[in-house]
């Protein structure tokens, strides 16, 4: 008879999630340099609980990036629950190209983590791509939003805009993603 297989305690999923969230604020402030034992020690669980979930810095690396990725990408969901779309889309904007500058630290530890062999960004594009077009569609149903944009020219742009915000003062990134924003709203003559 095949065995079942063991559903993961509460617990541990929750020490999995703390580790994450602990690892990508760590390396993104720290880089490379922080030992695991740091990143365990600050999450309030012991080494070994962190090499069960995961087994090397570099598989602790990719999952907290791609944990991060997620949660920015399924905002986009929760703001067109509480908001309109063109304001829905102006938050995200904002939040993602904050998230994108804080985590610019963690590129190092990503580009370790691509000398194993393994490539973080696989999944990202299309995360990123179903926020845009999940963004774009509300608009387009509301009228708020161009419809002659696709999600790729808009993912090219905010690459733009969190380039300039990384190098300039963080202040920037409101009136950046206003520009943006303001580029994709449907304007009296679209209507």
């Amino acid at each position: 008879m095949p065995a079942t297989p063991r559903r993961t305690r509460s617990d541990a999923l929750q020490n999995r999630e703390r580790l994450l969230e602990v690892a990508a604020q760590v390396f993104a402030e720290q880089g490379l340099d922080t030992a695991p034992a740091a990143v365990a020690r600050k999450a309030g669980v012991g080494v070994g609980t962190l090499y069960r979930h995961f087994p090397t810095r570099e598989a602790l690396i990719e999952a907290a990036y791609r944990r991060e990725l997620t949660h920015v990408c399924e905002k986009a969901d929760v703001l067109l629950d509480r908001h309109p779309a063109l304001e829905a889309t102006r938050a995200w904007m904002e939040d993602f190209i904050r998230y994108a500058t804080a985590k610019s630290g963690m590129s190092e530890a990503l580009n370790t983590v691509i000398a194993s062999g393994v490539d973080p960004y696989r999944d990202s594009r299309a995360l990123l791509l179903g926020a845009v077009s999940t963004l774009l569609e509300a608009g387009a149903r509301d009228g708020s939003l161009r419809t002659d944009v696709s999600p790729d020219d808009v993912l090219l742009l905010m690459g733009g805009v969190a380039y300039s915000a990384r190098h300039a003062a963080g202040e920037r990134v409101r009136p950046l993603v206003g520009l943006l924003v303001d580029a994709l709203a449907k304007g009296p003559a679209e209507s």
